[in-house]
């Protein structure tokens, strides 16, 4: 292909991409009243649980507006994430060769559903997150959370950890790409360990510790799972070396 009909080509998927994340908007603009409520609940439970008022405030006219319009956002984003992915992994698969297909629609199929699983364990730990880090204002104090602000912690938040889960991921591309190999990963499972619980214990209360495991237990298992694939790789490739320098010796 010339570069205008490569042109001519991502515009196309461009549009396909952008008309799947308008339709997915308005989806998420229908549902916005449902999503807000289920942001502002771990702020109710929080004036339950402390015993001090605590509210979500907007702070100017269009506030609300541009709140519902942010959720209807990430929403359509999230909603028609396999078309916009499928035309960006068809826009660039033409130009790879067979076996980095293969790499690309493994790590597209693998990755896509533990972000999601992620995101899922992200919105598991939200209300304990609002907890802790609002416990630390002084008795008597009221909680006045701005609007704006609180979606943005809780999108950071959710993405945060969907995006944790998906490192193991890289682990893998970066063991198939020959820059990391497995020995290297599965020695560093100490501090792997580590990380792992400072993560979930600050997304988690010390008092709530089974949340602490139930977030942990899965991270540790992804990345065990990581390097076990990472080992099977490079046993097969020490194989078709060893392979390749007994035809040379002979």
């Amino acid at each position: 292909m010339s570069l205008g009909a490569h042109l001519v080509e991502l515009r196309n998927r461009l549009f396909i991409s952008a008309l799947a994340i308008v339709l997915g908007m308005v989806v998420g603009f229908i549902l916005s009243d449902f999503i807000l409520s289920a942001l502002t609940q771990p702020i109710a439970d929080l004036a339950a649980q402390q015993g001090r008022e605590a509210s979500l405030n907007f702070t100017d006219v269009s506030s609300a507006f541009d709140l519902r319009i942010q959720i209807a956002f990430t929403v359509g984003v999230v909603l028609s994430s396999p078309v916009w992915l499928y035309q960006v992994f068809a826009f660039v698969m033409p130009g790879l060769k067979k076996k980095e297909k293969r790499y690309a629609l493994g790590f597209v199929c693998a990755a896509v559903p533990l972000f999601l699983a992620g995101c899922v364990a992200g919105w598991f730990v939200l209300p304990h997150m609002v907890t802790l880090l609002t416990g630390f204002a002084p008795e008597g104090t009221t909680a006045l959370l701005t609007a704006r602000s609180y979606y943005d912690f809780v999108l950071k938040l959710v993405l945060a950890i969907g995006i944790a889960f998906v490192l193991p991921v890289f682990l893998v591309i970066l063991n198939f790409a020959g820059v990391l190999s497995a020995v290297a990963i599965l020695k560093s499972w100490r501090i792997a360990i580590l990380a792992i619980t400072l993560f979930t214990a600050i997304a988690t209360p010390a008092a709530d510790v089974m949340s602490m495991f139930l977030l942990a237990i899965p991270m540790l298992l992804l990345y065990f799972a990581a390097a076990g694939i990472a080992w099977l790789h490079d046993r097969r490739k020490r194989r078709a070396m060893e392979s390749l320098d007994i035809e040379l010796a002979v």
